[in-house]
């Protein structure tokens, strides 16, 4: 099975230890995708909902790339740093996955990058 991988300048570059995003296997799966800024390399927004919606708009630019969509999405799994977020998450999540939202996972985010509060994974049909 061929693995194809996904890399866009519109949305912000990763690490070298990973890619934005891989397609094998007629999915996409898209890194855990932090709420910075692709043209300033800058975190977006001090609060949750902002937040959030930097990281869905990055992984929709990502799916874009691969020719999938947020439409298409099958599983998140939204890493937080505080629990707290969670509510405020939701709030910005509906807008985006209003009906028949994908399966989604939590957890907690293993380290401390200053400003951030929220990283976004998925994984979509191609």
């Amino acid at each position: 099975m061929a693995r194809e991988i996904i890399r866009t300048s519109n949305a912000p570059a990763p690490p070298p230890a990973y890619s934005q995003a891989v397609r094998a296997a007629g999915l996409v799966f898209v890194s855990g995708t932090a709420p910075v800024d692709a043209a300033t390399g800058k975190i977006v927004g001090e609060t949750i909902q902002e937040q959030t919606r930097q990281c869905l708009e990055n992984v929709s630019a990502i799916l874009q790339a691969a020719g999938s969509s947020l439409d298409r999405v099958v599983s998140a799994t939204v890493i937080l740093l505080e629990e707290a977020d969670f509510a405020g998450m939701n709030e910005e999540w509906v807008k985006w996955f209003p009906a028949n939202p994908p399966a989604r996972q939590g957890a907690k985010l293993p380290v401390r990058i200053p400003g951030m509060r929220v990283s976004i994974a998925a994984i979509a049909e191609a």
